[in-house]
């Protein structure tokens, strides 16, 4: 590109993320009446051999996109020398693009190990800073983690991370752990990944004394770089200079030795983000541009990440950020994990027909075997849907663990761009205080039937008070999470339009009743009704909502404005419709299997869905 994006007016602007398996290609265009999406069009990544080459599959999904959109954005004369994209600006033409941007996950995006002196301290502050950079953290090693040396040598050699972090000691405080941590990495000596020639990158981030040592110990095998100490005391956490050294080394040195990399950089003034970092990117600017403590979760089939923007505690105007990924829990490489991890009952307690474990254990397992497929018949549906909120439920516990303030410390605060540390040592996630929940994975955004996402998300994150659903359409989030370093305003409105599809207002009273008790007292428009304990009202609607006033028929009711008081809710205009859920918090289950069975059912028909 011959100028900034800051040096004209943008138009249309073509972005792409990388994945492991496809790269998904979008075309934003600003007309008349705003900016909009043009036309999606996707192909096969290309990283791994034996093309070998990520631009390969990038030009694949510009081609597709070109056939869709009419609009030329590929140069005839381009070769594989060359910027292929059209460098002329479109603002009077039919064919071109203004901008090109990118964001990628291909050859299992960014894997990095951490490695600490204090496992629930200094190991977590470094897991949060990878995590926030847009890492998979593949390990999470500490002095204290009862593992011997050579174990930990031994797993670092298998996993061959893209990055290394050390954290531990404060300033001033230990230095044998942090150079022992050093000496580890050193005797490991994991082969990278990509490009025979590299040296693999390690961020020192722990007691600054060590510093000088450590560099001593590694630079000769290793791409050492020192940052500011993460944990300068036991009261601060520094996740910024870490944070921004991940960023800076995945751009300019592990992409640069991925197949095809080196060509995709130069097609783009704007640093590619790492897939994860720009979905957290879009999710905390969101928060901030709409006010709303937001959370966001991607269900694939490896993997779960979830992502929220929640309010500071003690500044309620400023956000916090989290990210965190739960690396065994998916739908089809990992739906044995799942089973494991949540167990058989908990996945039957969703299931409203007759099965025992272990035919679920069977089902379960020839879908890892077969990744691919799909379900073809409603019970088989009805039963991914079942794993599909234990996996969500899991991850999200997960969330709420590492989404923590310094434990046991009332701590000073240190801002970065990603993360900001509450103290205290409690989850920072307050039910009653999350506004909007995203759900992204094709077991949601492709679900045959919209109230069928509705029911999943509502059964395994319990909302509580008012709190809106949507899910993200076609995963647009990473795209607009790059658009967004170039232009907020754009990506907003991109993300509102297009990106995010309402499904439901929910209305979630809290409190302690014995079923069949009339709880609370709702004005909808015209219709007046009252909800009892235990019951789960969904109200479909023709056009946009009307205001909603709900008055607690009992005095321990809280439906978000403290107990027994009344609350105003203006339903999401665009949402089809109105969830009042009486059934309690956490959500009754029976363990009586027949019990069960009609439970469920009896949920199902309040959503109007067959079983």
């Amino acid at each position: 590109m011959s100028s900034t994006p800051a040096q004209r007016e943008l138009r249309r602007v073509l972005a792409t993320d990388c994945g492991s398996t496809t790269t998904k290609a979008i075309l934003f265009e600003r007309n008349e009446s705003g900016w909009t999406t043009r036309a999606r069009g996707e192909a096969p990544t290309t990283v791994e051999n034996p093309v070998a080459d990520v631009t390969i599959g990038a030009r694949n999904a510009f081609e597709e996109l070109q056939e869709i959109s009419g609009i030329q954005i590929l140069s005839e004369n381009s070769d594989e020398s060359t910027n292929p994209l059209l460098i002329r600006s479109s603002v009077d033409a039919k064919d071109g693009i203004d901008l090109y941007v990118s964001t990628s996950s291909a050859g299992g995006g960014l894997q990095m190990i951490v490695l600490g002196v204090v496992a629930t301290m200094s190991t977590e502050s470094a897991e949060r800073a990878a995590l926030g950079a847009g890492a998979i953290v593949m390990d999470a090693i500490a002095c204290d983690d009862g593992r011997e040396q050579h174990e930990h040598v031994q797993r670092i050699r298998h996993l061959r991370p893209d990055i290394s972090l050390i954290a531990g000691g404060t300033d001033g405080g230990t230095l044998s752990h942090p150079l022992q941590l050093a000496e580890t990495l050193l005797l490991a000596d994991p082969r990278p990944r990509f490009g025979s020639t590299l040296k693999l990158p390690v961020i020192y981030a722990a007691n600054r004394d060590g510093a000088e040592q450590a560099r001593d110990i590694l630079q000769n095998r290793f791409a050492f770089q020192a940052v500011a100490n993460l944990r300068p005391s036991l009261e601060i956490e520094n996740l910024e200079p870490a944070s921004n050294a991940i960023h800076e080394i995945f751009l300019n040195h592990v992409m640069s030795h991925a197949p095809g990399y080196a060509k995709l950089l130069s097609w783009t003034p704007i640093p590619i983000l790492p897939t994860p970092a720009a979905v957290g990117h879009m999710v905390l600017m969101a928060a901030r541009k709409l006010d709303q403590a937001i959370l966001a979760v991607d269900i694939g089939g490896a993997t779960t990440d979830v992502f929220s923007a929640l309010r500071e505690p003690e500044k309620r105007a400023e956000f916090v950020f989290h990210r965190t990924v739960s690396a065994n829990l998916g739908m089809s490489y990992s739906v044995a994990n799942v089973l494991l991890e949540a167990g058989a009952n908990n996945i039957l307690r969703w299931v409203p027909y007759e099965l025992d474990a272990a035919t679920l254990s069977d089902r379960l397992r020839n879908k890892m075997i077969r990744p691919t497929t799909i379900p073809q018949t409603e019970s088989d549906l009805i039963l991914e849907q079942a794993v599909c909120r234990e996996a969500l439920r899991l991850a999200f516990e997960h969330h709420k663990r590492l989404a923590t303030g310094l434990k046991g410390l009332k701590k000073s605060r240190s801002i970065g761009d990603f993360f900001k540390q509450s103290g205290g040592g409690d989850s920072l996630v307050e039910m009653k205080e999350l506004q909007l929940i995203i759900g992204s994975g094709g077991v949601l955004s492709h679900a045959p039937d919209r109230r069928s996402a509705a029911f999943m998300m509502l059964d395994a994150f319990e909302p509580e008070g008012v709190t809106h659903l949507a899910v993200d359409s076609i995963f647009m989030m990473p795209h607009l999470g790059v658009l967004a370093s170039v232009d907020e305003d754009a990506a907003l409105a991109i993300f509102l339009k297009d990106c995010l599809v309402p499904l439901a207002t929910v209305l979630a009273p809290l409190g302690n009743w014995k079923d069949g008790t009339s709880v609370v007292a709702v004005e909808f428009g015209s219709q007046k009704l009252t909800v009892k304990a235990g019951e789960l009202r969904v109200i479909e609607l023709d056009g946009p909502a009307p205001a909603l006033r709900a008055t607690p028929l009992n005095r321990l009711c809280d439906l978000g404005n403290g107990p027994g008081k009344p609350i105003d809710v203006t339903p999401d205009p665009r949402a089809p419709r109105v969830i009042i859920d009486v059934r309690g918090r956490p959500l009754p289950h029976f363990d009586e299997r027949s019990a069960q069975i009609k439970q469920v059912k009896d949920w199902y028909t309040a959503f109007g869905l067959e079983t």
